[in-house]
């Protein structure tokens, strides 16, 4: 049977980078959740520094791909030293972060985490000098209000692990404004190939004191879930950044707060209270209007 003939082709259609890379970094996020999910599976048995090593190897394979094609050039930095600083803020956050979730329900750690874009703000404005408005700054009051209301300090209800959450927390925001100071000295490769190797050297250093064999191939397999799920969420995180602008791509990190909700009621059996919706649409609020303020005044 022949085919009737084809008219002339119209012009293709494609999504727009910003679509793209939007859906790129919400596919990032979904990933985060299930290394997130994983963490608190494992967490249990095995020490922080063991879990944070896992979260790590997967970038550290990406790590030295790049030294294989670009040789130890990639490591060729003029500021070393942030370097440096930027990969220690990147341990500390992973470590803290695995250890909290050994004690806390999955959707109130990442609820906290979201006091990190309102602590970039402030210090933006300390560090960078950069100028904010009262508004901004009226956003990062919000967003403290809304973290006290987790919290409830003098109440006698906040595990002393939300603290580690708090140091996740404020270490990120630091590694973000030290990113941005070394954006103009150092090429993107450049930063994530530190970053690797100071946390991959240091970590490893800590698991020849602390890390166990695992238990079973079932423990195995998680810690391997743990690396690729880490790995391919970094690498669908830098393509999302790519292809689109951060202020559009900003509001894509707050599914992983719907993702945390809905890991803890079906694997953990773990629903967040009043107070922890609160407190987090009040924090997500904040900082998702911080983002949009900062994107207008620009």
């Amino acid at each position: 049977m022949s085919l009737p003939p084809s008219g002339p082709a119209g012009p293709r259609r494609g999504h727009s980078p910003q679509a793209r890379g939007f859906c790129w970094v919400m596919l990032a996020f979904f990933l985060f959740s299930v290394c997130d999910m994983i963490t608190k599976q494992v967490s249990t048995g095995y020490h922080p520094a063991q879990v944070a090593w896992a979260r790590q190897a997967g970038l550290f394979v990406g790590t030295v791909a790049l030294l294989s094609m670009g040789g130890w050039s990639v490591l060729r930095s003029r500021r070393p030293g942030l370097q440096f600083l930027r990969g220690a803020t990147a341990v500390v956050s992973t470590v803290s972060f695995a250890a909290a979730l050994r004690y806390l329900p999955l959707a109130d750690a990442t609820a906290v985490t979201f006091v990190a874009p309102l602590l970039i703000t402030a210090l933006a404005a300390v560090l960078l000098k950069e100028r904010v408005s009262p508004m901004r700054w009226a956003a990062v009051g919000v967003g403290l209000a809304g973290t006290l209301i987790m919290l409830r300090p003098g109440a006698g209800v906040a595990h002393p692990a939300m603290l580690l959450v708090l140091l996740c927390a404020a270490t990120y925001a630091l590694r973000h404004i030290l990113s941005r100071i070394l954006t103009g000295t150092d090429p993107l490769r450049t930063t994530i190939a530190w970053s690797s190797l100071v946390t991959t050297l240091s970590l490893s250093a800590a698991l020849s004191l602390v890390g166990t064999i695992p238990d079973s191939l079932h423990d195995v397999l998680m810690f391997l879930g743990i690396a690729v799920t880490a790995a391919c969420a970094e690498l669908a995180l830098i393509r999302g950044f790519a292809l689109a602008q951060a202020a559009t791509l900003a509001p894509a990190q707050y599914t992983l707060m719907v993702w945390s909700v809905l890991w803890g009621v079906l694997i953990f059996d773990q629903f967040p209270d009043f107070w922890t919706l609160g407190g987090a649409a009040i924090i997500i609020a904040s900082g998702a209007y911080s983002v949009w303020q900062e994107a207008r005044e620009r």
